[in-house]
């Protein structure tokens, strides 16, 4: 199938020959991007898609299970210790709380990120520095030990940030590092004091990295890495972790919202091949379609409607897309003519239009990912010398190789993992074709899925690297933690004071319309710096089992969080 990719891509390729996951179709197996894209373009526009309605009238139905297709907790269940991503995320937005939350549903647009409070009953912000939570009272942990159904305090939630902030190698760190201390006023209010004004505040309190956890279960097992010790206050419980092939979550009885979650529970299937769990949602295995976010392939949507006549579906632009980091301290790329070359040469349209996610929807990224339709900058609204990053120009891409010492163009390598998708591999292949034609002969350099995470996206690579981001729906993540000097998360190494600047102006800024200004001017200055470049945006399909009620897609790891209110009916 996909699987697998040469290990150095040479020729322009033009058209390539891609494995397609057709299931029960009279077509050929291998077939050309083009035929792809006439074969299932054409049958996906003949539908209308649009969001679940709920009818007022209908009341709320208990029990069943949610069968999901999801990720294998490959890192562990430590929220602390691993990047933001989506096999540990998804499944502890399932057992896990925090403080404020996204709210989800029908009534909520995807790409946007309105907060509403989750163990926090509400919260107060008395000057520019200070917010006080007051927590539910009555709030358990799941009743398992070592922490066994105590209580949740105050006690607890300084407990967690204290550690988030202190525990060793958590790469998540800096998105709190404004907290100057840590108050337990009583039983049921903390109150958090910043060394200044940060704007991002609440909103990285309700990430999905900044679980409420309990010290017992770090005492006891020394990390929270372990299955036993994934131990929650969220609206299922783990109770059951069999490595690679699924993840068992039981309703959790004393969950504080009343009545919640619906479902007695939800079961998480892993399956990594995309052939197979297509064929097994068509098929009726699974509830919510196959890929990550519950979303389906626009090329396989067709059959899936014709075989599950009735299903959901919402369209909306994923958060994900692909970046590549380069080695700036290092030839060929201390030169900002090689950097935009490589933006330059890449094809963006082409990945849309050859990708099985998207068949030719979807948008261009700016530093912002273009799914965070309140803070990305309109492509439009970039510079002139911005604007040509997305105005594929080979030609001017050897021009300015040639300025730059390069006129025969130049080899190098890229450190990529192929374990995200086989759809994530042909785009890659799309990118590197790209470079090839316009004289930089990258060679692939594959890493798996755990080695990739604990190297490549901490900037532990020789000359490329590349992969997806979009793990936090949070602006912030993609410019400060990618730019800003000494985070983990800065791959290519910036280093630029008058970035900086902008950086640290923005975190301080509380108004958010003057925060949004400041924003766009850096994803100005950055489109022009080419310090990353980035491949687009799909515009997927979610879709989901008409017997699935209240539910709705958005950007995010939290599946948890959608799934709680929602319910199966008859």
């Amino acid at each position: 199938m996909w699987a697998a990719i040469l290990p150095r891509l040479t020729g322009s390729a033009k058209v390539v020959t891609l494995r397609s996951t057709l299931v029960n179709r009279d077509l050929p197996v291998d077939l050309t991007r083009r035929q792809l894209l006439q074969a299932g373009g054409a049958a996906v526009a003949a539908h209308v898609l649009g969001p679940d309605i709920v009818s007022a009238q209908e009341t709320p139905r208990r029990g069943g299970v949610f069968r999901i297709r999801g990720e294998d907790a490959t890192t562990g269940f430590d929220p602390h210790l691993v990047a933001n991503h989506h096999r540990i995320a998804t499944n502890l937005s399932f057992t896990h709380s925090r403080l404020v939350k996204v709210k989800a549903g029908p009534s909520v647009t995807p790409g946007t990120q309105p907060l509403e409070p989750d163990l926090a009953e509400s919260w107060s912000q008395p000057n520019d520095r200070t917010y006080v939570f007051k927590l539910r009272k009555g709030v358990r942990w799941h009743p398992k030990p070592p922490v066994n159904g105590r209580e949740l305090t105050a006690d607890d939630v300084k407990y967690t940030y204290d550690r988030f902030l202190q525990v060793k190698g958590n790469p998540n760190r800096s998105t709190l590092g404004h907290i100057e201390k840590i108050d337990v006023v009583d039983r049921s209010t903390v109150k958090f004091t910043l060394s200044e004004p940060f704007g991002w505040f609440l909103d990285y309190l309700a990430n999905t990295v900044t679980w409420i956890v309990p010290r017992e279960a770090v005492e006891q097992f020394g990390d929270l890495r372990r299955a036993e010790a994934c131990i929650g206050t969220g609206p299922w419980m783990l109770e059951r972790y069999e490595p690679n092939t699924r993840l068992t979550f039981v309703r959790n009885k004393d969950y504080f919202v009343p009545g919640l979650p619906y479902a007695d529970g939800v079961e998480v299937t892993v399956d990594e091949d995309p052939s197979s769990r297509l064929a097994s949602w068509i098929a009726g295995k699974y509830d919510f379609a196959p890929e990550y976010g519950q979303c389906v392939r626009r090329l396989d949507l067709p059959v899936a409607q014709q075989r599950r006549p009735g299903l959901r579906t919402q369209d909306f632009v994923v958060l994900f897309g692909a970046y590549t980091a380069m080695k700036l301290d290092r030839e060929p790329f201390r030169d900002v003519r090689v950097r935009r070359a490589l933006g330059i040469a890449d094809d963006w349209k082409q990945i849309l239009e050859t990708n099985a996610w998207s068949l030719g929807k979807g948008l261009p990224n700016p530093a912002v990912p273009a799914a965070l339709r309140e803070w990305a900058i309109p492509i439009d609204q970039l510079t002139p010398t911005g604007r040509r990053l997305y105005e594929r120009d080979v030609p001017a891409a050897k021009r300015l190789l040639a300025e730059a010492g390069f006129p025969q163009g130049f080899k190098t390598t890229v450190e990529a993992t192929l374990a995200w998708s086989p759809d994530y591999v042909d785009a890659l292949q799309v990118t590197m074709s790209g470079w090839k034609d316009a004289g930089i002969d990258a060679e692939l350099k594959s890493k798996d899925f755990g080695a990739y995470m604990a190297t490549t996206i901490y900037g532990k690579f020789d000359k490329l690297g590349h992969g997806l981001r979009g793990g936090s729906p949070i602006a912030d993540i993609t410019l400060y933690n990618a730019h800003y000097p000494g985070e983990p998360l800065n791959a290519s190494g910036v280093d630029d004071p008058k970035l900086n600047e902008m950086l640290r102006l923005q975190r301080r800024t509380l108004d958010v319309a003057k925060r949004r200004e400041i924003v766009f001017d850096i994803q100005r200055y950055l489109a022009e710096q080419a310090y990353y470049t980035y491949g687009p945006s799909v515009s997927t399909v979610a879709a989901w089992d008409p017997r699935i009620r209240n539910f709705a897609p958005n950007i995010g790891h939290d599946y948890g969080g959608r799934l709680m209110a929602a319910w199966l009916a008859k």
